[in-house]
């Protein structure tokens, strides 16, 4: 009887751990917002992350922002970057390749942090 029921253990601690997901690669891929504004200038960022093959990550940001000058604001401009970044298993974030820019995950309070910047999940 106690075989049986050490045996019913494994099985049920193998499945509690196969059943696990990791919640911040699987929150992930979508649409993240930020927007600041400044003596200078505002603007108003997009992040759409969307998943890769094994820990591959792409990120479409998109900008647009207007300088401000005397107190006046200039015509809204924009830019458009394209980021490859890798997941990082053991501390839940990802690395940027090229600049090294390093994306800490927050999948329970809704938003990613790039730096000190807060991009909040739509």
């Amino acid at each position: 009887m106690k075989n049986y029921q050490l045996i019913l253990a494994m099985v049920s601690l193998i499945q509690i751990t196969g059943c696990q997901t990791d919640h911040s690669r699987s929150f992930l891929p979508g649409t993240f917002i930020n927007s600041a504004g400044g003596e200078f200038s505002k603007a108003d960022d997009t992040l759409a992350v969307e998943a890769g093959e094994e820990n591959m990550f792409f990120i479409h940001r998109r900008t647009g922002f207007n300088l401000i000058q005397n107190g006046k604001t200039g015509k809204r401009q924009y830019e458009r970057e394209e980021w490859k970044a890798l997941y990082d298993e053991a501390t839940k974030s990802l690395s940027e390749i090229r600049k090294g820019k390093l994306i800490t995950i927050h999948p329970d309070s809704g938003y990613l942090l790039v730096g000190k910047r807060k991009y909040i999940k739509q």
